[in-house]
């Protein structure tokens, strides 16, 4: 199974173009026709129908899917502010247990800091 993921906007656009050079499938919000003005209704709505996960500093995800069970997945990145190189070595070095828990494990909320990874 290779992981689909949809960029939130308070993430840059370079998020999805590195998880493309790694192979995965992702997008930005960017890419869609409400643009950076894309609404986490309408965010939750592609995630669902591309069965995508939510990569997000949004809090709002996480707490909809805490109360809702949904959207289908949520990445909660909670890295404060961080250079783009900064996060992409940094998620370079977590995608491996990224996989194992959305693959394997079917896991479909994480939370990510600088210590550690909490699965919800």
């Amino acid at each position: 199974m290779k992981l689909r993921f949809i960029v939130d906007t308070q993430l840059p656009p370079s998020l999805a173009e590195y998880l493309r050079r790694r192979e995965f499938d992702a997008t930005h919000v960017v890419d869609y026709p409400s643009g950076s003005l894309t609404s986490d209704a309408e965010i939750i709505s592609i995630a669902v129908k591309e069965e995508r996960i939510i990569i997000s500093k949004d809090i709002d995800f996480f707490d909809y899917f805490l109360l809702k069970g949904y959207p289908p997945s949520v990445i909660l990145l909670q890295l404060g502010n961080i250079k783009n190189s900064d996060l992409f070595e940094f998620l370079g070095k977590q995608i491996e247990t990224i996989i194992i828990l959305f693959v394997e494990k079917q896991e479909r909320l994480l939370l990510i800091n600088h210590h550690k990874i909490t699965v919800y």
